[in-house]
């Protein structure tokens, strides 16, 4: 294990939300950036795809740094990835907002669509069921997030392992665990103690 602090590299594509992000990870003892750079993402020991707003919006800014390239490249060399949010949402295959289908980054297998409750966006505190064997819940368990969204992964489609949530009478995905790629559908960042946690559990694996 090295002694050296790991280089987490945020990656800013236009989506916002990168201060609180910037800050959070600060907090877990990591050297952070801010970077639009690919060679500076990639060369990162983990990087954080933050996002909010609308998948398409956030897709197309992705593309326009390469960020999609970067998380390919990154995921096929078993680099750690961390997607935050609509972040998150825009690593699976596609999204649907508005009757439209826009194309994701497409390293985890689903579809982002409308949430089936009552009142959205679904915002607030929320525990999640997380997954058997989760290094990312290991030392939470069953805990309570922060989450602001509309839209979410509603359906298993072979995903390694999930963490969900369930909010009336739908559920969706919380969290993914999939080799060195991992993403929260909420805010870590916004979760006080329990999201603190996570996001030092995530770095401790950058450390090895």
């Amino acid at each position: 294990m090295s002694d050296a602090a790991p280089r987490v590299a945020i990656l800013d594509y236009g989506s916002g939300n990168l201060r609180s992000a910037y800050r959070a990870m600060a907090r877990t003892g990591v050297e952070v950036s801010l970077t639009s750079d690919p060679d500076e993402a990639l060369a990162a020991d983990g990087l954080v795809v933050p996002g909010v707003g609308a998948f398409a919006a956030c897709m197309a800014g992705l593309r326009r740094v390469g960020g999609d390239e970067v998380i390919r490249q990154r995921v096929a060399a078993g680099r750690p990835v961390l997607g935050i949010c609509v972040g998150f949402q825009i690593l699976f295959t596609e999204g649907i907002e508005h009757g439209e289908r826009t194309a994701g980054v497409g390293v985890l297998p689903g579809k982002v669509e409308r949430l089936q409750v009552q009142r959205l966006p679904h915002m607030g505190w929320n525990t999640v069921r997380a997954a058997e064997g989760s290094a990312l819940f290991a030392e939470l368990g069953d805990e309570r997030f922060y989450f602001v969204h509309s839209y979410g992964v509603r359906r298993d489609e072979g995903l390694e392992r999930a963490t969900w949530c369930e909010v009336e009478s739908d559920r969706f995905v919380a969290a993914v665990e999939q080799g060195a790629l991992a993403g929260t559908q909420f805010h870590p960042e916004k979760s006080g103690h329990a999201g603190v946690c996570l996001l030092t559990g995530w770095t401790l694996g950058l450390r090895a």
